[in-house]
């Protein structure tokens, strides 16, 4: 599949580059897409909600009144559940949500989201993503011209000076995430409507999902 190559002002180079058909062009597999997305989601599930059960209240250790003679209900202990200030039964406790999967599906996955954003003509490809200066103002200027409307993930090769400019230029804009190429993941590729890639950025995503 060749894409054309766009500047950050939006003219269209007098060129083309062929994308990797091992990961531009896999087979789209949406039952396997889904399995990586409930796995990611399940795992970022912290899991740590928790209520006090009736051994872990503070007090109660006292029968608040004799077993007989009262004309009251029986009762061993002012912590029991019934009671206001009690502990609690079949509340949350804390567990692990985590799912696992084999890394070559995972890889898998990614390959699929990767191939069905191309199909959908969602990657844009861009000479550089070098700005004048980390200014979120050029960015949006950009990403007007490139994509008009729509939320946009930016992928970088490597964490560098220029990685620096591009999140603090990008963090202020709601509809725009700068992510490195071995951080991606099938959340960001699936939540986002365009994905915008250097030239740099597609031989390290090919090198990550090897």
């Amino acid at each position: 599949m060749k894409l054309d190559v766009y500047t950050l002002k939006g003219t269209k180079l007098d060129k083309q580059v062929e994308l990797p058909a091992s990961v531009f062009e896999a087979p789209i597999n949406v039952d396997l897409m889904h399995q990586a997305y409930t796995r990611q989601m399940a795992n970022a599930h912290l899991g740590t909600r928790k209520t006090k059960n009736r051994a872990e209240v503070r007090g109660g250790g006292r029968k608040p009144w004799k077993q007989k003679g009262t004309g009251r209900a029986r009762q061993g202990s002012i912590r029991s559940p019934q009671w206001v200030g009690g502990g609690k039964v079949h509340t949350p406790r804390p567990k692990s949500f985590e799912q696992d999967m084999p890394q070559k599906m995972r890889k898998a996955a990614l390959r699929s989201a990767l191939s069905s954003k191309a199909a959908d003509q969602g990657i844009v490809l861009v000479e550089n993503l070098n700005w004048d200066e980390p200014k979120t103002k050029l960015v949006a200027e950009s990403l007007s011209k490139l994509v008009g409307e729509g939320s946009v993930l930016f992928v970088l090769p490597a964490k560098d000076e220029n990685y620096n400019h591009v999140v603090r230029s990008s963090r202020n804009l709601q509809s725009c995430k700068a992510l490195l190429a071995n951080y991606l993941n099938i959340r960001d590729l699936l939540g986002y409507d365009k994905l915008i890639l250097p030239l740099d950025a597609i031989k390290a995503i090919e090198s990550a999902l090897e």
